[in-house]
């Protein structure tokens, strides 16, 4: 075998493999399958064109030389982005460790407990620094924090009958550039109008239901907001704050003034800038919310013996259930920042994190002191890590970066200055140096920081933060460690067992692809930065763009969107952008088919869009007549068609060039969401489908790791009539001709981590790519013959055929009394995660091994499902004291000296031999889903808190 040849190391399937699967699906070789599997006409006439493939020392070595054409300055810009330490413990136990950085979205909460308590660590976290009732498990980033607050706002205004029909939002000018940006282009499809101004001066009219300060503003000056939310309060406005979070350390918290929703970023908690992300943001608000907050809630239940279990709560706010009347489209958080931003709190407690905001807010006093006794003008009355100096940009700028030093230049007379945790006193003194130079100024010695603070004492944070234990016992590096891997053992990951999640392509996230995250000439650069500076990232952004519009056939890319929802969204904001400049301001219907994944119905109404229904037919396609049928009724006002393909049902509908045409012949745009491009690349692409822009999830098809829900990347192609309008910048160019205003904060989104997708591409080759999707069919269609018999594919190709991944029914197992549920459960005792259960039918499983899992994978997991299946025979509606019906077994429940179930342990912990040689116990019992609904709580409460509720 080739050692330098990273298909073989991504691809699990071996030659020799090959005979016995092939016989297997009834197959003379791989062609015959694909040929069996999609339609001839949409197939690819030619190889993709892309470089050869680099081995993995080959790349790391092109990726070392690209790093060193990024100029890693001292940056001071700000605007929501600074400088961090990760700590080196959390940067190799949680960052660099697939145990946590491979698991999946923690919906199976059994076999999840480590991050939903490293979860909960973070929402109490951001309770308690923002003075809130509830917090979120994360957003995307600030902006869109501030957008989704925007927009909740105006969702619940409804209740109140003065405001159900007021649309006016204020936003300070104070507040971040990119967020304005942003809430721009989630207000116009909404029709809520925005109006900007002066928080001292404004007054309310009672036509606004909601206003967005900035806190501190965006050039760092702190304000007393407290009048200002009580003026709000008496005209029965909302108020959200946009805050910085190590500042709420010495920062009255918003909640304390009176704020409805608070905002932010964590990415100061120990996390690479990354030249724009990938970053935890924080969504803070009140319980009355609780049914609107936009993401994911970890809350506090118990499992089947009244143990604390925890679980993600209010599960019926997700899209699945609400489709188009969802209040927002977020299906992904930045679990894995979260995580890291939350441990990081963990390891420093109230006191290390008091320590840090006291030393950057005496290094800005210090360094302001300086600058004024050099005689210039400092205009911020109160600060905490930001300062505003009147100077000459062009006298200051050249010095500064002559110096290796970023500051932000508001005008052309203003320097703002924001320090950080990793500013020292030789940065102050360079600094100091710097404006001593460039303005013929004599410079001022600096040995030591100042004790003043620049905090009004109405604004001084009095309450007291971070109480619970959790934030108190793990300072030293060994008690920090040992906690991180005492959660981690609860948790199962990639790195246990296969993970055949329909839908969401849990492929190999190879350690080449991650190794460049942790270094600093790729995770310590700013997003604003002037773009010569990231040389490096340039050329690597740009290549990831190009190759992605080969693999898609389209002609742009925009890398900026952060999920495959903000995806999804961003592509119907360009179709609209399209329709507008063509004067076809009436075009505002979106077909989507009733089996669409629940995002799309929610993106198209985010993006003013109205839903209508198609049906599919009994073979799960686009029931065509119905779909001609909706056409031909709104052809008028035709904005687009959403279709996933393969169908969300895991087939090639071969009637998907006529579905295409039959859209642009009545002046539609066709969007393709990209969730199962994992079976198209290299073999057909969404424009030879004809479609006109889709999403691509590079935390799918394009190895980019889950990280237990997050990050996430979902950049958009588009056909050539809508590259003009792809998403720009306020502050770095980049986008179309004619860009709609920002999707995300960053310009080109989550950057760090499209070198994972960068490397996949890289290393892989057309060649691997195209391999890659041919094996994952052939391994989807090998389960699928192997558990023919016993269980039901729901739906196959024309030929009989799955496509990456299949439907299995598990509805008829309800007459012995067996729900999807259990099986999902029984499932970890085999030591595997359940595949996707009850989508996008319910009763159901969906399957997708991809073509990272290796043949005795494969098959170990048809044998526990074929156990199960015998199982399953076993059970009966009068028996549901069985092995399906208490799965899952713990380690406490088998060595218990109690054992009154009418099995024996072996069955229950041990059921098949593989599984004692590497045994995955399940750290609690069945969850109680309703019981923690009606008992919220969401931070960590002592445990009589769970026990009194």
């Amino acid at each position: 075998m080739r050692t330098d040849v990273f298909a073989l190391r991504h691809i699990g399937i071996r030659e020799e493999d090959l005979p016995e699967m092939l016989k297997t699906v009834q197959v003379d070789n791989l062609e015959q399958l694909i040929y069996e599997t999609l339609p001839d006409d949409i197939r690819l006439k030619k190889p993709l064109d892309l470089p050869m493939a680099m081995s993995e020392h080959e790349f790391l070595t092109h990726l070392q030389k690209l790093s060193e054409k990024n100029q890693v300055f001292k940056s001071y810009i700000g605007l929501g982005y600074h400088e961090s330490l990760t700590p080196s413990p959390i940067k190799r136990n949680i960052l660099e460790n697939p145990g946590w950085y491979t698991a999946y979205t923690p919906y199976q909460a059994e076999i999840a407990q480590g991050r939903l308590e490293a979860l909960l660590n973070f929402q109490t976290m951001i309770c308690d620094l923002t003075g809130m009732e509830l917090a979120n498990a994360s957003l995307l980033d600030e902006s869109t924090s501030a957008a989704e607050a925007m927009t909740m706002l105006y969702e619940v205004r409804s209740r109140d009958q003065k405001k159900n029909n007021t649309v006016k939002f204020f936003v300070s000018e104070e507040v971040l550039p990119q967020t304005l940006s942003l809430l721009k282009t989630r207000a116009i499809p909404l029709g809520i109008e925005l109006v900007i101004g002066d928080h001292s001066s404004f007054e309310f009219t009672n036509d606004f239901y909601g206003a967005l300060l900035q806190y501190p503003g965006k050039y760092g000056q702190v304000n007393d907001y407290a009048s200002f939310v009580a003026k709000a309060k008496e005209q029965e406005i909302k108020v959200a704050v946009a805050a910085d979070i190590l500042s709420l350390v010495l920062l009255t918290p918003p909640g304390e003034f009176g704020a409805d929703v608070v905002v932010g970023t964590t990415q100061r908690f120990g996390i690479p800038l990354g030249y724009g992300g990938p970053h935890a943001a924080f969504f803070a608000t009140k319980e009355e919310y609780k049914r609107s907050i936009p993401g994911r809630i970890i809350g506090v239940t118990k499992d089947t013996d009244g143990k604390p279990a925890l679980r993600m709560a209010l599960q019926t706010r997700e899209q699945h259930i609400k489709r188009d009347k969802a209040t927002s489209n977020i299906c992904t958080a930045q679990v894995l920042l979260a995580v890291m931003a939350g441990m990081y709190a963990v390891y420093h407690g109230p006191r290390g994190l008091k320590y840090i905001a006291d030393k950057v807010h005496s290094s800005t006093a210090t360094l302001a002191y300086a600058l004024e006794k050099m005689g210039l003008v400092q205009t911020n009355t109160s600060y905490f890590d930001t300062i505003l100096v009147k100077a000459d940009a062009k006298l200051v700028r050249p010095e500064a970066e002559k110096n290796e030093v970023n500051f932000f230049y508001p005008d052309a007379g203003t320097v703002s200055i924001s320090l950080n945790e990793a500013t020292s006193l030789k940065d102050l003194q360079q600094i100091v140096d710097i404006f001593a130079k460039s303005l013929s100024k004599e410079g001022v010695k600096i040995d030591s920081l100042s004790n003043k603070t620049f905090i009004d004492g109405s604004i001084k944070r009095t309450s007291t933060f971070l109480e619970n234990a959790v934030f108190n016992s793990f300072h030293s590096e060994t008690q920090l460690m040992r906690y991180i891997k005492k959660l981690e053992r609860k948790d199962l990951a990639l790195n246990h067992s296969m993970i055949s999640l329909g839908s969401c392509t849990m492929k190999l996230n190879a350690a080449s692809e991650m190794l460049p995250l942790s270094t600093p000439q790729w995770g310590n650069i700013h997003p604003f930065v002037p773009v010569e500076q990231a040389e490096g990232y340039q050329i690597m952004l740009k290549e990831l763009e190009q190759n992605l519009n080969v693999i898609t056939g389209f002609a742009g890319t925009s890398l900026q969107p952060n999920s495959g929802a903000q995806g999804e969204y961003a592509g119907l904001m360009a179709i609209r952008a399209y329709h507008e400049s063509n004067g076809d301001h009436n075009r505002n219907i979106c077909l989507i088919p009733a089996s669409a994944h629940g995002t799309n119905p929610a993106s198209a109404v985010m993006a003013g869009m109205k839903v209508v229904v198609t049906k599919t037919d009994e073979k799960g396609n686009i029931d065509v007549g119905d779909l001609e049928a909706k056409v031909e009724q709104h052809k008028e006002n035709l904005a687009a068609l959403m279709v996933t393909y393969p169908s969300t049902h895991g087939v090639f509908e071969s009637s998907i060039k006529h579905i295409t045409k039959l859209i642009h012949d009545n002046g539609g745009q066709v969007y393709m969401d990209g969730a199962n491009m994992n079976a198209q690349v290299g073999l057909t692409n969404p424009a030879a489908i004809g479609a006109d822009v889709c999403h691509l999830n590079l935390h799918k098809t394009f190895a980019i790791p889950h990280g237990g829900g997050g990050p996430g990347v979902g950049p958009i192609c588009v056909a050539e009539q809508l590259v003009p309008f792809l998403p720009g910048n306020p502050l770095i160019k980049t986008g179309g001709e004619k860009a709609i205003t920002a999707i995300s904060a960053a310009p080109w989104g989550s950057s760090l981590v499209c070198l994972i997708s960068y490397g996949y591409i890289k290393m892989l080759g057309e060649k691997g790519l195209t391999h890659s999707t041919k094996i994952a069919i052939l391994n989807a269609n090998y389960i699928k013959h192997r558990l023919s018999g016993k269980f039901d594919v729901l739906y196959t190709g024309e030929m009989g055929r799955a496509a990456h991944e299949m439907i299995i029914d598990c509805r008829p197992f309800k007459e012995n009394g067996i729900e999807v549920t259990d099986i999902a459960k029984r499932l970890m005792d085999y030591g595997f995660h359940s595949p996707t259960v009850s989508f996008p039918v319910a009763g159901t499983m969906m399957i997708e091994p991809t073509e990272s899992e290796g043949l005795s994978e494969l098959n170990r997991f048809c044998d526990a499902m074929l156990s199960i299946r015998a199982e399953i025979d076993e059970a009966s509606l009068e028996n549901s004291d069985n092995v399906l019906k208490n799965a899952p077994h713990t380690l406490d429940m088998v060595t218990n000296d109690n054992w009154e179930f009418p099995y024996s342990r072996q069955k229950a912990a041990f059921p098949l031999p593989y599984v004692s040689e590497n045994k995955f116990w399940p750290s609690i019992r069945r969850v109680d889903e309703a019981y923690g609904d009606r008992n919220l709580i969401c931070t960590c409460a002592p445990i009589e808190a769970y026990a009194e509720a």
